[in-house]
């Protein structure tokens, strides 16, 4: 039996997705931020629903077996350490976008990222932007009032 899940995801168009059904059967993965209601704090992400599994072949055959697998979305709250470590209850869960391929996802995810500044804004918790543009080594261009 799977377990049961609190927090329900929202879509800002059609309202609540309770199940992959729910959502057009072209559509790979989505966009989202999570918000949690106790500390404020916010993160930008990506998901994707349904990864691919690659099985051995069949006996006397040589080709891998590809198959799909539905991933963790409906209990997902982010990659983050510190989103990791959040209860679901404590979460509102907002599908920004849905995507229908990985290159679509990381394109808006990354629009979105750049678009809500994310890495000099406090009240989110994404440390990175793509892999190449770090909170830590861009706080440097911050320009400070007192200068």
């Amino acid at each position: 039996m799977k377990e049961e899940y609190k927090s329900k995801w929202i879509d800002k168009n059609t309202g609540v997705i309770n199940d992959i059904n729910d959502f057009r059967s072209d559509v790979k993965g989505f966009v989202y931020l999570i918000t949690n209601k106790v500390t404020g704090q916010k993160y930008i992400g990506k998901k994707i629903l349904k990864l691919k599994i690659r099985r051995k072949p069949l006996k006397g055959m040589k080709r891998v077996r590809i198959d799909y697998k539905e991933s963790d979305w409906k209990t997902y709250t982010g990659s983050s350490d510190i989103t990791k470590e959040w209860k679901q209850e404590d979460c509102v869960r907002m599908i920004l976008h849905m995507c229908v391929d990985k290159r679509h996802m990381d394109y808006m995810e990354t629009k979105e990222q750049f678009a809500r500044d994310v890495l000099f804004d406090d009240s989110y918790v994404n440390d990175n932007i793509s892999k190449k543009f770090f909170k830590k080594s861009m706080m440097k261009y911050v320009v400070k009032d007192s200068e």
